[in-house]
C-alpha cells in the first residue's frame, strides 16, 4: 500500500508540473512560432518529478537493450501508414501520386534535372535516415515523460491495458488544445471528428509502444517508434498524396484510415500484452 501510495503522488507531482510547464509552453508558442516549447514540457516536467521524488533519472529506461525491438519500433508504424495508404489511394479516397510536391522536393534538393522517380526515392531514404536522427532529441523530450516515467510508474499499481489506455488518453489530451486552437489539425473536418479520430490514433499507438516498453525495459523503443511514426506520415505519405474534397476525412493523423488500421493492429498487441504483461512492472 505505501509503495502504491508513492506512486499515485509521483504521478500527481508529473501532472502538476506538467500543467504549470505545458502553460508556459502554450504561452511561448505565440512568441517563438515553434511547437518546441510545449514539447519540451513534458521532458522538463519529468526532470522536475525526479528532481521532487528523488528518483534516478537513470530508471527511466536508458538501456537500449536488443535490437530486434529497436528494429520493430521503426518498422511498424511504417508498416500501419503504409497499409493505412493503400487503402486510401487504391479506393479512390484521395490519388497518388502528386507531382507538384516532387517538382518542390526537386527545388528543395537542388536536384531539377532527376526524374520524379529518383527524387522521391531519395527524400525517402534521406527523411528515413537523416530526418529521422535529427528529430529524436525533440521526441527524447517527450518520451521520457510518458514512456519512460509514466508508463513505468502506472506498471507497478495496475494492468499493462490500463497503462496503455490511461497513458495514451492522457497523451493525446495533451495535444487536444493546439487542435481545438487551430494549431495543429486539418481544419477542413468538424474539430469533435479531429479531436475523436486523433485520439483513436494516439491511443491505439499507445497500445503498441507501451508493449514494445513493458517488454524490453527501454525507452528508446517509444522513441524510435515515436520518430518513426512522426516523419514517415508527416513527411512521406501524407504529402505525396493527391487530396481531394473529401481526402481530409481519412488521411494523416486526422483522418479515419491511419487510425482504424492502427487501432486493428492494436487489438493485437492488447492480446499480446494481456497474456505476456499483465503483471508486469518496471
Amino acid at each position: 500500500m505505501e509503495s502504491k501510495t508513492r506512486t499515485i503522488i509521483t504521478l500527481l507531482t508529473f501532472t502538476c508540473f506538467l500543467v504549470a510547464f505545458y502553460l508556459l509552453g502554450y504561452w511561448l508558442i505565440f512568441r517563438t512560432g515553434q511547437a518546441t516549447p510545449l514539447i519540451l514540457s513534458v521532458g522538463l516536467a519529468t526532470l522536475a518529478t525526479c528532481l521532487v521524488r528523488r528518483i534516478s533519472i537513470g530508471s527511466l529506461g536508458w538501456h537500449w537493450g536488443e535490437w530486434k525491438a529497436k528494429w520493430q519500433s521503426y518498422f511498424t508504424p511504417f508498416a500501419i501508414i503504409l497499409a493505412a495508404y493503400l487503402i486510401i489511394w487504391l479506393s479512390g479516397l484521395a490519388g497518388f501520386y502528386n507531382s507538384e510536391y516532387l517538382s518542390e522536393l526537386k527545388e528543395d534538393y537542388n536536384l531539377p534535372a532527376w526524374n520524379e522517380l529518383n527524387i522521391l526515392l531519395f527524400h525517402v531514404i534521406f527523411v528515413a535516415t537523416i530526418s529521422f536522427f535529427v528529430s529524436l532529441p525533440s521526441i527524447l523530450g517527450e518520451e521520457i515523460g510518458w514512456r519512460g516515467l509514466v508508463t513505468s510508474e502506472l506498471s507497478k499499481i495496475t494492468s499493462f491495458g490500463a497503462v496503455a489506455l490511461i497513458s495514451g488518453v492522457a497523451w493525446s489530451i495533451f495535444h487536444w488544445p493546439l487542435i481545438i486552437r487551430g494549431l495543429y489539425g486539418n481544419g477542413i473536418t468538424p474539430l469533435i471528428y479531429q479531436l475523436f479520430i486523433f485520439s483513436l490514433f494516439i491511443v491505439s499507438t499507445s497500445v503498441i509502444m507501451t508493449y514494445y516498453r513493458l517488454k524490453t525495459g527501454s525507452v528508446w523503443t517509444g522513441v524510435i517508434y515515436h520518430a518513426s511514426s512522426n516523419i514517415f506520415i508527416q513527411k512521406v505519405f501524407t504529402p505525396l498524396t493527391v487530396e481531394t474534397s473529401r481526402s481530409a476525412w481519412f488521411i494523416d493523423e486526422f483522418g479515419a484510415i491511419p487510425a482504424v488500421v492502427a487501432f486493428c493492429l492494436a487489438l493485437v498487441f492488447w492480446r499480446k500484452g494481456k497474456a505476456e504483461l499483465s503483471t508486469s512492472a518496471v
